[in-house]
């Protein structure tokens, strides 16, 4: 007996890289799978395109061209106006094309068309057609009266519907296209939309530049009465600290100048009287007797005394020569002549006494003066520290005044521009009533709907791919799974047509009928996997199950062991699906006994197996007791059974239950030389897949690899390009009957 080969060695790992590229015979072949889809999903998006197309209304388009222009009339100051032109960038024309397409500019053109109460746009006389009945499909149909407003916005949605608005490449130029049913009308609303958007422009600057009027008249108001409380307040600040002034000085300046003059002439004539009073005292200190004072001299009565003197003296000079000196007249006139020298002294006397009088007086005056000033002088210091409010205030007031002043002027610039406003833009080129329509465009909107009829049809399929969590290609094992694909298994059904089969034949009678097909050919390949799946030898005990039920582990079990007989192998089919108990359909009513009772003791292995007539091949099956003994599978005389089969059969086959439903197939698993993986051909998930993988592989089970069965070949080699059932067409020929 050979021994079995360890539960340790790994199965093979792939070490190519999986391709990325884009594969063109893989798209061709998922287009070849998914045809009918394809077709059908794109004639009905076609279909549909085709039908809005020839249900659509002819459509006519008109164009007007606007200007942006640079070029203004400079009627006034460009600092002056209260709005600028716009700038010389380029995105100054796309924020325009933007203002034409504003629904301001659209419900001025409708109030201007009476589009408001027009039937056609306010939804009154609207004509039921196919878009028309698919809104009023799906909207209420109790749903009778419109709120004015609503309508009104409407009827503005439905006027910029028509509405196109682009700029001229990079240039200053504006296209505004209106597209209708009528020519005319939409020859009038873009040559109206121009216009309503020129008036805008107009309208905008002569509102802004009222308003502006407005503001700054208010503005005035309030500065004016601002200006008005500050010459108040600087007014009522000069009353209150004596600060008033005339000719542009203050009074207290003016009195202080005038005082300082009259000090000055006072001190001077202080200074003049007091030197003739200090010349006539120092005249007469020398021994004058004051004749020759300066006053004396100019006095007229000393000059008459001093006459009258010399007359007197010529006379005693004349009666002393004459008379003698006791003569009685020349006596007289000596005392005539000192009488008058008493005179001159006294009047000198006078004279020199009014001079200290007159210098007295003058110093008195001057020092009058003087404290005057010096009071004068301290009242403008106390007025010199209250300017510096006083300034503060004139300070403000001057401002107010100047603010007041520019407010003013500019006041006067924005009321003179009122009436003056010019607009940005300009129509140069009015739109025309054009002569063909612009919509439907028949033969590019066809070929839209082809377009759109390929691509949507082309999710669809990629679509249906992704959902499609079936396995369908060898590559789709390796890829997903990182394991072996040992094979795929046909339906017989498939190969009706090349292969010929009679009504009633199953799987296993054909293997046996037709041993060169290639459907018993695929059964070889997968007995020639399982030869050469682990190193050290072939898999002996090799156990049959799948992740769920009815995936064909009973058919693919005995027609592999037929096969496997027909080509010299002694081999054993064994029963391990407590619940199914499949095996039983190939033995007779009449064998009741199986593994159940080799197990419980009671039969040996030689009296419970059957040999299958066809091939060769022996059968070991539960038998038919519904009696079902508790861990069957991991009890030591299981084991011993496979001990004994390994010695006496070149293939032990395990027919084991799903991994998924029945918890005995991780102990068959764990026990198997090799355990096969059978997944059903687009119909078992992935999910599923990698579910009972994982359990297999917490058993300790070594998976040789996975075998897709009820492949439909024809449907097969549509599928992944590469795939052995790809090339079916060109090889089906090879097999003979």
């Amino acid at each position: 007996m050979e021994a079995s080969l360890p539960h340790s060695a790994e199965p093979p790992v792939l070490s190519e890289n999986i391709n990325t590229d884009v594969d063109v015979h893989r798209i061709t072949a998922m287009f070849r799978r998914r045809l009918k889809l394809f077709v059908a999903v794109g004639a009905l998006v076609f279909a549909a395109g085709a039908l809005i197309t020839f249900q659509q209304v002819p459509r006519y388009t008109a164009t007007a061209r606007v200007l942006i222009d640079q070029r203004k009339q400079q009627i006034v100051a460009p600092e002056q106006a209260v709005v600028s032109g716009l700038p010389d960038e380029s995105s100054a024309v796309d924020t325009e094309v933007e203002v034409l397409r504003s629904r301001s500019i659209a419900e001025r053109v409708a109030a201007q068309s009476a589009l408001f109460t027009d039937p056609r746009w306010n939804g009154a006389d609207a004509k039921p057609g196919l878009l028309h009945r698919i809104r009023n499909f799906f909207s209420p149909a109790e749903k009778k009266a419109v709120d004015p407003q609503i309508q009104r916005q409407e009827v503005i949605d439905a006027l910029l519907d028509g509405l196109d608005v682009q700029r001229a490449n990079d240039t200053f130029m504006i296209d505004v296209a209106y597209t209708s049913e009528d020519p005319a009308e939409a020859a009038r609303l873009a040559n109206q939309f121009a216009s309503a958007y020129i008036a805008d422009q107009i309208t905008a600057k002569f509102d802004t530049t009222q308003q502006a009027a407005q503001w700054l008249n208010q503005r005035l108001g309030s500065i004016r009465q601002q200006v008005d409380s500050a010459d108040a307040a600087v007014q009522a600040y000069k009353a209150s600290h004596n600060l008033l002034s005339a000719q542009g000085a203050t009074l207290t300046e003016q009195e202080i100048s005038s005082l300082d003059q009259q000090l000055a002439l006072a001190r001077a004539n202080a200074a003049e009287a007091n030197a003739r009073l200090q010349t006539a005292r120092s005249q007469l200190a020398r021994g004058s007797t004051g004749e020759d004072v300066g006053e004396a001299l100019s006095s007229p009565v000393i000059q008459s005394l001093r006459a009258q003197r010399a007359v007197a003296s010529q006379k005693v000079a004349d009666m002393q020569g004459r008379y003698g000196d006791r003569h009685p007249d020349l006596l007289k006139a000596k005392r005539e002549l000192a009488d008058i020298d008493v005179q001159i002294n006294q009047e000198i006397s006078r004279i020199i006494s009014n001079l200290e009088a007159q210098a007295q007086v003058a110093r008195q005056h001057a020092a009058s003066v003087e404290a005057s000033v010096s009071q004068t002088r301290g009242t403008l210091a106390s007025n010199n520290q209250a300017s510096v409010k006083l300034n503060e205030l004139q300070r403000n007031a001057d401002a107010a005044n100047t603010l007041y002043q520019s407010f003013l002027e500019r006041f006067k610039q924005t009321t003179a521009q009122q009436g003056m406003e010019q607009s940005d833009a300009r129509v140069v080129s009015a739109a025309s009533i054009p002569t063909a329509p612009s919509e439907p465009r028949t033969t590019l909107d066809l070929a839209f709907a082809l377009i759109v009829a390929f691509v949507v049809a082309t999710i669809a399929i990629v679509i249906a791919e992704i959902f499609d969590s079936g396995l369908t290609t060898a590559e789709d094992i390796e890829h997903d799974f990182r394991l072996p694909a040992l094979g795929s298994i046909p339906s017989l059904w498939s190969l009706i047509e090349t292969e010929e089969v009679s009504p009633g034949t199953t799987p296993a009678d054909y293997v046996v009928q037709k041993p060169l097909s290639g459907f018993a050919e695929t059964f070889r390949n997968l007995r020639s996997a399982l030869l050469l799946c682990r190193t050290g030898g072939a898999a002996r005990l090799v156990a049959i199950t799948s992740s769920l039920a009815d995936e064909g582990k009973t058919t693919t079990s005995f027609c592999l062991g037929r096969v496997a007989a027909l080509s010299g192998d002694r081999v054993v089919i064994v029963d391990c699906d407590l619940r199914r108990r499949g095996l039983n359909a190939f033995v007779p009513e009449s064998h009741k006994e199986g593994l159940i009772e080799v197990l419980s003791g009671q039969r040996a292995i030689k009296d419970v197996v059957m040999k299958d007539t066809a091939s060769g091949a022996v059968i070991l099956p539960l038998g038919r007791s519904p009696f079902t003994p508790r861990d069957l599978f991991s009890s030591h005389a299981m084991q011993k059974v496979f001990s004994e089969l390994q010695r006496d059969y070149d293939l032990v086959l395990l027919d084991a239950p799903p991994v998924l439903a029945v918890a005995d197939s991780r102990s068959i698993a764990n026990r198997a030389d090799a355990v096969v993986m059978l997944a059903r051909w687009r119909a078992t998930p992935r999910k599923a897949v990698e579910a009972a993988l994982k359990i297999l592989a917490g058993a300790d089970a070594f998976v040789a690899g996975i075998v897709l069965t009820r492949v439909d070949q024809k449907q097969q080699s549509k599928f992944g390009y590469g795939d052995p059932a790809y090339y079916y067409s060109s090889y089906e020929k090879y097999y003979t009957s």
